[in-house]
């Protein structure tokens, strides 16, 4: 059974930080490319990051510079690290991992909140 758990989320103040984990199991990890998207209310669900395979990365242009994807495949665990957080970025996150052959699955998602 896939199951992609993600940690990490809450509330913080505009300019805080923020650093979310996606645990996987049930998947040989390494082989997927994770990622993380977004949707805020009313909103469409977006790409934020993206770490393939191989290591390389790419952001929405609106967290470039402020987030930062990484993974650890001895962990089976992608992160995100969120600096400086406005309140734009206010949204339920989902762990996404998708192999070559299209498997794809979702975590649950957690919520960040960014207010003053």
């Amino acid at each position: 059974q896939v199951q992609l758990v993600e940690s990490g989320g809450g509330l913080v103040q505009p300019g805080e930080s923020l650093r979310l984990s996606c645990a996987a199991s049930g998947i040989v990890f390494s082989i997927y490319a994770m990622g993380w998207y977004r949707q805020a209310p009313g909103k469409q669900r977006e790409l934020v990051a993206r770490i393939r395979s191989g290591g390389s990365t790419n952001y929405a242009d609106s967290v470039k510079g402020r987030f930062t994807i990484s993974r650890d495949n001895a962990k089976n665990t992608v992160y995100l690290q969120m600096n400086s957080l406005k309140r734009e970025d206010t949204a339920v996150y989902y762990c996404n991992a998708v192999n070559s052959f299209g498997n794809e699955y979702w975590g649950q998602g957690t919520q960040v909140t960014v207010s003053s």
